[in-house]
Formats: C-alpha cells, sequence, structure tokens
C-alpha cells in the first residue's frame, strides 16, 4: 500500500484534537476544585495557551526532523543520542504514569454506580488493567472498531451537558452567576499546582505532529492546525467545565471524585447521574487503551534503537504487538493504582513531561534555520516553551522533584548499559519508516471531537455538493 500524500489542513487539525481530547475532562476538575475553585476555568485557558506555544515547537520540530520519534528523535538530531535517550525515557515515564491514573478513575466512576469495597475496587483495578492489556495483545484492530463505535457513546453526555448547561444560564442566569461568586474563594497560593495538574489535561499534542513530509505545504498548514486544533481543545474544555462550576457550587464539586456525575444530577436528576457516569466508564476504558499502546510503542522503539531491553522489542509471533512491554506496563500500572493517588500521578507525570519539552524547546534553538522564513516565530516560542516548561517545573510538589531527578538519574545506567548494543536494523527499519507512522497514526483509537469533526465537515461538503446540483446554481 503507497503513502498517502498531501495531508490538508482540516486532516492534520482533525488529528491533533483526537490526540488530545480524551477521558481526561472526567478526571480533571475533580482535582482542581478544592484548590482554586472555579477560578479553575481561568486555569484552563492558561493552560491552552502553554500548551499551544509547547505544540507550535513541536510543530517546528518535525518540519526540521520529519521523522517518528518525537522528543527522542527531535533532541537526538540536535545533541545526541544520550539527552534524546532522556527525552524519550522522562515522556515514557509521563505516559506509563497514565495507566495507574485511568485505572483509579474508571474504579472512582463505578463507585457511583455500585458501592464498592476497598478489596472490591484493588480487584476493579487489576481486572481494568487486565483486561486492557490482553485487549491491546490480541485484539487491537478489533478494539480500535469498537472504540470508533462507541464515539457517540463518549462524547454525547458531554455535549448534552453543555448544550443543557448553556440553556440553564441563558434562562436562570442568576445560578451561574451564583455559584462563580466569589472567583476565586481559596487565594492564589495553589493556584500554580492547579495549573500543573490541569496541563495534563491538554497533554497528547504532541502526539498530533506529523512528519512535515505528509502535510501538503507544511509551513503554513502545521502552524495553522495546530492553532485551530488547539482552539477547537480549549473551546470544548472551556464550554464544558463553565456549566459544570455553574450549575453547581464548588463546595459541592470538592466533595465528590466524580464532578460530572453531579452536574449530571443537577440537570438531569438520576438518570443524568447514569447518562455521565457510562460516559465516564467508557471514555477512561477507551483513554486507558489507546494509551497503553502508544506508551508500549514509545518503548519499543526505543528498545529497537538498542537504548531499551532487548526483551522489550520482542513482537508477540501471532499478534504481531509488543507483547513484553504490554505486560511489563499493565504490572505497574497496577501497583501505582494501588499505591499512588490521582493528583500524586498526574503532578510527577507532568514534570516528567515538562522535563521532556524542556529539551525539544533547546532543540528547536539548534535546529531552526534563518532559511525557513516562512515558520513565524521560531525564534521566540522556542524561549516561551523553556519558560513554561520551567514554571511547571517549579510548579510541582517537592516530593515529585526529588522523585523525578532520582527517577531521571535512574535512566542513565539503562543508556550507559544499553547503548553499545547494536540495532535490531530489520525491525527499526519497518518501525521507523513513513508508511508505517502514517498507517499508525490513521488507526489512532481515540478520537472523541475528532470524528465529531470529521462527520460535521462531511456533512457540510454534501450539502454544498447538493446545492450546487440545483437547478440554476452556479
Amino acid at each position: 500500500m503507497g503513502l498517502r500524500q498531501g495531508l490538508s489542513q482540516f486532516d492534520l487539525t482533525n488529528i491533533i484534537v483526537g490526540a488530545i481530547v480524551g477521558a481526561d475532562i472526567y478526571i480533571a476538575s475533580a482535582l482542581t476544585t478544592g484548590l482554586v475553585g472555579p477560578f479553575s476555568i481561568v486555569l484552563l485557558a492558561v493552560a491552552g495557551l502553554f500548551a499551544i506555544a509547547i505544540a507550535m515547537v513541536f510543530a517546528y520540530c518535525s518540519y526540521y526532523v520529519p521523522r517518528v520519534g518525537g522528543p527522542f528523535a527531535y533532541v537526538s538530531e540536535a545533541f545526541d543520542d544520550f539527552y534524546g535517550y532522556l527525552a524519550g525515557w522522562s515522556m515514557w515515564i509521563a505516559e506509563l504514569l497514565a495507566l495507574p491514573v485511568f485505572a483509579i478513575a474508571f474504579a472512582n466512576y463505578l463507585q457511583a454506580l455500585v458501592p464498592l469495597t476497598p478489596v472490591a475496587k484493588v480487584a476493579v483495578r487489576a481486572l481494568f488493567v487486565a483486561s486492557l492489556t490482553l485487549v491491546n495483545i490480541v485484539g487491537v484492530r478489533a478494539a480500535g472498531r469498537l472504540n470508533d463505535a462507541l464515539t457517540l457513546i463518549k462524547l454525547s453526555p458531554l455535549l448534552l451537558l453543555a448544550v443543557t448547561g448553556f440553556g440553564v444560564f441563558i434562562v436562570r442566569p442568576e445560578t451561574f452567576v451564583g455559584n462563580y461568586t466569589p472567583l476565586l474563594p481559596l487565594g492564589l497560593q495553589n493556584a500554580a499546582h492547579a495549573l500543573v495538574l490541569i496541563f495534563w489535561a491538554y497533554a497528547g499534542f504532541e502526539l498530533g505532529t506529523l512528519p512535515a513530509g505528509e502535510v501538503e505545504n507544511p509551513q503554513k498548514a502545521i502552524p495553522r492546525a495546530i492553532v485551530t486544533g488547539m482552539l477547537i481543545v480549549s473551546f470544548f474544555y472551556l464550554s464544558t467545565n463553565f456549566v459544570l462550576f455553574g450549575v453547581v457550587n464548588w463546595t459541592e464539586l470538592d466533595q465528590s471524585t466524580v464532578p460530572l456525575v453531579v452536574a449530571g444530577t443537577a440537570l438531569f436528576g438520576s438518570a443524568g447521574a447514569l447518562i455521565m457516569t457510562v460516559g465516564a466508564l467508557f471514555s477512561v476504558a477507551g483513554s486507558d487503551e489507546s494509551g497503553m499502546l502508544g506508551s508500549a510503542r514509545l518503548a519499543y522503539a526505543m528498545a529497537i534503537d538498542g537504548l531499551f531491553p532487548r526483551a522489550f522489542a520482542k513482537i508477540h509471533p501471532r499478534y504481531n504487538t509488543p507483547y513484553v512491554v504490554l505486560i511489563i506496563q499493565g504490572a505497574i500500572a497496577f501497583v501505582l493504582s494501588s499505591i499512588g493517588n490521582l493528583p500524586g500521578l498526574i503532578s510527577f507525570a507532568v514534570l516528567n513531561l515538562a522535563f521532556s519539552f524542556l529539551l525539544t524547546c533547546f532543540s528547536l534553538i539548534v535546529l531552526r534555520s534563518d532559511g525557513a522564513a516562512d515558520l513565524r516565530g521560531q525564534h521566540l516560542l522556542p524561549l516561551a516553551g523553556i519558560a513554561i516548561c520551567l514554571f511547571l517545573l517549579f510548579s510541582t510538589t517537592t516530593f515529585d522533584k526529588v522523585t523525578g531527578v532520582l527517577v531521571i538519574l535512574a535512566g542513565i545506567p539503562i543508556y550507559l548499559y544499553y547503548s553499545p548494543k547494536t540495532d535490531i536494523r530489520h525491525l527499526k527499519d519497518v518501525f521507523l519508516s513513513e508508511e508505517a507512522v502514517f498507517l499508525r497514526r490513521l488507526e489512532a483509537k481515540e478520537t472523541y471531537l475528532a470524528n465529531l469533526l470529521a462527520l460535521t465537515h462531511t456533512v457540510f461538503r454534501r450539502i454544498r455538493r447538493r446545492g450546487s446540483r440545483e437547478p440554476g446554481a452556479r
């Protein structure tokens, strides 16, 4: 099968939106309500601007280094394999930490339907991780088709919440005004840490940046698609959370681990609670299913580059999936879900993301060329990105900083031990081929708003075509 050329700006926007929006929206508001109250809505907007700036850095890096690998590829090209390894190692740790986050969230939302004892919660998390590990090993394609079929189940509750909530705002604006007053009831002392937790909801834009060789007119299409996609995601996040904090007082939201269920109950009664819970369960399972495979592929990429244990590059003879990595990741995810908590896991994940992004921003300073005049802002964006990453690193807890340094240092002996090994060339060539990369991107599972955008775009085009066939149409 030949490589499809010339992705349009709309295609790329669709991919970016699909890479970002997942089950995060069911989780993020539960983490920040007790820190800043309804001021979370302002921090959502700020986090969106942060994410746009760093996403643009990734877009320009992909233009100069048009191959798969993300931070690992960009930093290796700009500096050397050691710093590229550190960027890839940090990214893998961050993606690995998302797996127990979703296991915990799944149990929390299931608790809203069925009362669970502490032992039952542990069992639910174990079954959740084990089942998704098995699905990724034996039925990735089938799981992808199922995820696409369930897109409306995942997205509809959020759209219903937003549309109905805006209706309430128009009819009874005093309800929203009352719940948003005061906007900052707890002061700003926890705002920086809350921003770290909210930023996690935007993570994924780094996965939406394709090699520039696949994009039509990349100098213009990539920046525009990045900005458009991030604005769409930001609007979706802001509209949903605007309704959330408007229909329910923040003090009540702070008492729940499932705030969107509380909002659904306020709008629709017990039926709303059921709708939001079912949507959350499908969304969380879908996000973890695709995220598990994504982190496994990153570990696989580093293994075939000779930087991770050779066992990580083993492919199942029947199912053609990196089963060893998937099993190891599943075991780690279960352990972390049993001993960790949502804010702690997410904060540490953002610390590792920020370190990887920081190295990527430095790499653009080295990679950029003044001859590429059409890449606007390529001199200022990496500086802004560096400032943002340093802010995120500084805003994490002391425990995260100390643990993060230890984890990064722990990766160095692994690099020193494995880096002299010879690449598994035949696997590396297959994995890094542009065709394989492109086909994997088209098979992305977590589409959410991207599916809705694609459907709307298709309907609009058909209406225009029918209009052009009308008698007398020009």
